[in-house]
């Protein structure tokens, strides 16, 4: 797995930089500063292949348990169990009902517990569990109760990966790091269609429906998966049996440097952490400006739905829902990469948004098929490209104690999906759905403006940090603030 262009730069460093001072263990205090930056790639390197492929394929499995729902309903699936249009929409919100119920307790649990990574992959097989017996359901109600435990059950992975990230690397790599793993999700959206298309030729095998069969090969295939993945990945830094002793030092000592001390579970109890998280400004700042972009991201979930107003047959439909995802794949690495480059925030977040504003005017004003394409392919690149960033920032700024950040990542994830319950109503009326898309331009402009006041308030507590100003219960923890821990803006 390739490192970001700024870590060989950052593996160099002797210990100075934006967290000030933080003195090199004693295995690696006489290495020059080459040695430091070759143990310094070569630790990160076998980090991401550990860690990354996995949860990229966690994330591919977990979008398509997810969304094949909507290939499910190209294949008939709502005139096989008589679903009118609004118990359709019902069972692809009820989903979220589940996911938002569990998310806080799930990842606070993640966050004190010995091992995370057996939680989440024990979560995955369980998900496909249910995913696969809907392929048994017989009516609306069966469909809506596997699609409410499926929800309750992925709340573990989601909140859960974005922690477990921060576990391993520093503010300085992890920007890129969730572009990796939102990969997952892009890459199940540009492939999910073309699997589909394989998997429902399979209609009328042994007298069982195509859209069947979706559901029980994804959620069989999940399971095995997951049983596989619960033995290689790793539940802590420490256990990490193929690390050598001096790039496990570099990796503590570097993760250290950043956050200003080393994450302690035992630090806070859980509802003590949830309780620093809720009073935080920093957590509703950051949730709306994260809620806004999911909000202009729920067109995902009516994605092919919105492929097919041009026209074409279901499995040209299909194919056509793969580029917009593969070019946002392409995208999120760039916009992740530079961001962790330049240590930057802000601008990575705000100019995505205004191509996602500008990609729904444009879907909104036309219904040439050519022009409505060009909005589509920018909608995911855009929106993603920004979210990417954003939770990035979420993870970076909700920073210690560790279960405190737990806990944020979890309560503004949980908040954040909340539109994927009430917004799937808004996508009637085709071709045009006007009330969607203009809901989508709202919330691109409302999220920039949260992005700018955030911005704004972290700036102004770095100032009254670097003034040795109190900042009162949003403030960096005491031995943050004596490593001079600043916000990355």
């Amino acid at each position: 797995m390739a490192s970001s262009p700024n870590e060989k730069r950052e593996s160099s460093d002797g210990g100075k930089g934006d967290g000030g001072v933080n003195t090199a263990p004693a295995s690696l205090a006489a290495l020059s500063p080459d040695d430091l930056a070759k143990i310094g790639h070569k630790a990160t390197r076998k980090i991401d292949i550990l860690i990354m492929p996995a949860l990229i394929i966690m994330y591919i499995l977990n979008y398509l348990d997810r969304q094949n729902i909507t290939a499910a309903k190209l294949a008939a699936i709502a005139t096989d169990l008589n679903l009118t249009t609004v118990q359709y929409q019902s069972c692809l919100g009820v989903l979220y009902i589940g996911y938002i119920l569990l998310q806080v307790p799930s990842n606070i649990l993640v966050g004190k517990i010995s091992m995370p990574a057996t939680y989440i992959c024990a979560s995955m097989a369980v998900w496909g569990v249910v995913s696969a017996a809907t392929g048994t359901v017989q009516n609306f109600v069966g469909l809506l109760l596997c699609r409410f435990f499926l929800g309750f059950v992925e709340a573990a992975f989601f909140a859960g990966a974005v922690y477990y990230l921060s576990m391993f690397y520093n503010r300085r790599q992890y920007t890129f790091r969730m572009a990796l793993l939102f990969s997952g999700s892009q890459l199940g959206n540009a492939f999910g269609g073309l699997f589909a298309v394989a998997i429902l030729k399979l209609d009328g095998l042994h007298g069982i429906e195509g859209w069947r069969w979706l559901f029980i090969i994804e959620g069989v295939l999940t399971v095995g998966i997951a049983l596989m993945l619960m033995l290689v990945l790793p539940n802590s830094m420490a256990s990490i049996t193929w690390l050598s002793p001096i790039e496990r030092d570099w990796l503590v000592w570097k993760f250290e440097f950043d956050q200003g001390q080393q994450d302690n579970k035992g630090e806070l109890s859980g509802w003590q952490a949830f309780k620093m998280a809720a009073s935080d400004p920093k957590t509703y700042l950051l949730m709306g400006t994260l809620y806004m972009t999911f909000l202009a991201g729920t067109v995902t979930s009516f994605f092919p739905s919105l492929v097919s107003t041009l026209g074409y047959s279901r499995n040209i439909t299909y194919v056509l829902t793969s580029p917009p995802y593969l070019l946002c794949v392409m995208v999120m690495m760039l916009n992740g990469i530079h961001s962790d480059r330049t240590q930057e925030r802000y601008w990575h977040i705000v100019m995505p948004l205004v191509l996602t504003a500008v990609a729904n005017i444009i879907a909104i004003s036309t219904l040439n098929t050519a022009i409505r394409y060009v909005s589509m392919m920018l909608l995911p690149a855009s929106f993603y490209g920004a979210t990417v960033v954003i939770l990035s920032w979420v993870a970076g700024t909700l920073t210690q104690p560790a279960v405190k950040r737990a806990a944020g990542i979890a309560l503004i994830n949980a908040v954040c999906n909340t539109p994927n319950i009430w917004a799937p109503y808004l996508y009637s009326h085709p071709p045009k759905y006007v009330n969607a898309f203009s809901v989508n331009i709202v919330a691109s402009v409302l999220a920039i403006l949260f992005a700018s006041a955030t911005m704004f308030y972290l700036k102004r507590q770095n100032t009254r940090l670097d003034e040795g100003l109190d900042i009162s219960a949003s403030a960096p923890t005491a031995q943050q603030q004596a490593a001079g821990f600043r916000y990355i803006l």
